[in-house]
């Protein structure tokens, strides 16, 4: 058998790398080399095989049906390997290698980053990178394994997987309170100040003050970073709309006009499909359903 007519196991193992981040830079990141050497390798790869394996979209690199089919062996060659690992592993590990997550910032620090620690205590060779950006479900999934958004769910070439659902509130320091009064109606709150997100940065509209159909307020305080917000309404700046899981626990903070003004919004877990079959990618959604699961309390308060 002429070895020579198959193609190389390791350009196939790249190429499902780059089906699963989309981008070559993420990829050669990845894998500790250079965007000119994955590049390089695929065109070897492509070569091999008599035909384009990736085709470039505005999202990233995408599979062409002969892409497709070379990923389901690079995916079989992946599975073998890792069975021989594991069988010659001494302390059982199940878990081994890099999953790299983008979460929103909130969800993140509050549920995706305790799952992560657990799943990672569980499995010692286990290697994060979590990014944080607060975006909705959107077309855009490159260079991560998993994507963690908020808003609705339109996505193409991709999964989106519901993991729970939250409630965006009105809260104050029980100090400002004190000081300069609740309103008693939703037109009352022009009379204060508020906190929330730069509306200008925003990529979920449904998160800032501008489509929540609240008055202008007096003055506005916007801060990119949910946490910075919290701590703004914690040091009497005004009211916030703000996540009721950040919320929880905070005995300082409270409710502004509970009856009268609240916002549901949807969480989702997004990854193409080839992430989807990666057993890393599939124990973080599981990992993290198993905390929302054991939380939910926090996110129906």
């Amino acid at each position: 058998m002429d070895s020579k007519r198959f193609p190389s196991p390791d350009d196939l193992l790249i190429l499902l790398t780059v089906a699963r981040l989309g981008r070559f830079n993420a990829v050669a990141e990845a894998l500790g080399t250079t965007h000119t050497t994955i590049s390089r390798r695929i065109l070897a790869l492509d070569k091999q095989l008599g035909g384009r394996t990736l085709e470039r979209s505005p999202h990233g690199w995408e599979l062409t049906e002969l892409g497709s089919q070379a990923v389901n062996a690079a995916e079989a060659i992946e599975s073998t390997l890792g069975s021989l690992t594991n069988s010659m592993t001494q302390d059982g590990d199940k878990l081994s290698g890099l999953v790299r997550i983008s979460t929103v910032d909130g969800f993140g620090a509050e549920f995706v980053t305790p799952a992560l620690v657990r799943l990672q205590q569980q499995n010692p060779k286990l290697h994060v990178e979590m990014f944080s950006a607060t975006r909705k479900v959107s077309q855009n999934r490159s260079g991560v394994d998993l994507e963690v958004v908020v808003g609705p769910a339109n996505v193409t070439n991709a999964q989106a997987i519901f993991l729970t659902n939250y409630f965006l509130r009105l809260y104050a320091s029980a100090e400002y309170i004190a000081a300069e009064g609740a309103p008693a109606t939703l037109d009352d709150v022009k009379h204060h100040g508020f906190v929330s997100y730069v509306e200008s940065a925003l990529q979920v509209n449904e998160l800032g003050h501008g489509s929540s159909q609240l008055p202008i307020p007096k003055v506005s305080l916007q801060a990119t970073s949910i946490f910075a917000q919290v701590e703004a309404v914690r040091a009497h700046a005004g009211i916030g709309l703000l996540p009721n899981f950040i919320v929880h626990g905070k005995p300082d903070l409270v409710p502004v006009l509970r009856d009268d003004f609240q916002r549901q919004l949807p969480i989702w877990a997004v990854a193409r499909p080839e992430s989807l079959r990666s057993v890393l990618v599939r124990a973080v959604i599981e990992a993290i359903q198993q905390e929302v699961a054991d939380r939910q309390a926090v996110l129906t308060a």
